[in-house]
C-alpha cells in the first residue's frame, strides 16, 4: 500500500506520519492487489480534520473525518475508510455473483 500524507497549513511530523500509516495498513488486507491513500491532515479550529482519497480497484473512495485531536481523526477516518471498502466489496460480489432462477414448473 502506497500512502501519501500531507499538510494543510500544518507540519508533518514523523510521528503523525506513522500513525498514519500505522492505521491505513489495515486496510490493505481487503485487496490483493496494490491500493494508494492520498491524506490530508489540517486544521479547523478548534477541531482536527483529516480526509483521504482512497484509490482501489474499480473506484476511489473519499472520507473525511473531524474530532478534538489528530489522532482521534485519524482512528475515525480509518473507521470510516474500512466501512467503504467493506460496502465496496459487497456490491462487487454480489453484482458478479451467478444469478440463479427459481424452478417454475
Amino acid at each position: 500500500m502506497r500512502i501519501e500524507t500531507y499538510g494543510q497549513q500544518l507540519e508533518i511530523t514523523p510521528a503523525l506520519r506513522d500513525y498514519v500509516e500505522e492505521k491505513l495498513r489495515r486496510l490493505d488486507r481487503h485487496f490483493d492487489q496494490p491500493i494508494s491513500a492520498r491524506v490530508q491532515l489540517g486544521l479547523r479550529k478548534p477541531s482536527h480534520r483529516a480526509a483521504a482519497d482512497l484509490s482501489v480497484p474499480g473506484r476511489t473512495l473519499h472520507a473525511e473525518a473531524e474530532a478534538e485531536t489528530m489522532y482521534a481523526a485519524i482512528d475515525l477516518l480509518a473507521d470510516k475508510l474500512d466501512r467503504q471498502i467493506l460496502k465496496h466489496k459487497e456490491k462487487n460480489q454480489d453484482y458478479q455473483a451467478p444469478r440463479v432462477l427459481p424452478d417454475v414448473g
